[in-house]
């Protein structure tokens, strides 16, 4: 995460498998603050997650879907960039009433388990 963290700051992308594993490690982080399946976050092509309590989605499209690139997400889940500016600017997706993850950031630094 740091790797990928050092080089957001320096304003380069990190290496792709430096930017997969920090979107993996985000999303697991997500995945415990959040348990559930109300909401699918993708972050294309390195993953994507059900979180949030509420009510399970099983076929079709899902009613509640957050999507956005690596960078952005990386950016968004250690508040470097704030939701509100990505979802205003495009880079962030977000459809459904459950979208909002704001409650469960920042996702880096781990909270110890509560």
């Amino acid at each position: 995460m740091e790797q990928a963290l050092d080089a957001l700051d320096r304003g380069v992308e990190p290496e792709r498998p430096v930017l997969r594993d920090a979107v993996r490690a985000l999303l697991a982080e997500l995945s415990r603050r959040a348990p559930g399946r109300s909401v699918e976050v993708r972050i294309p092509p390195f993953g994507a997650i059900q979180c949030v309590p509420g009510p399970r989605h099983t076929r079709g499209t899902p009613p509640n879907v957050v999507e956005t690139d690596p960078v952005t997400w990386v950016l968004i889940a250690t508040e470097r960039v704030s939701w509100a500016n990505a979802l205003s600017d495009g880079r962030l997706r977000a459809s459904g009433i459950r979208t909002d993850l704001t409650e469960y950031l920042p996702l880096y630094p781990p909270r110890s388990a509560e």
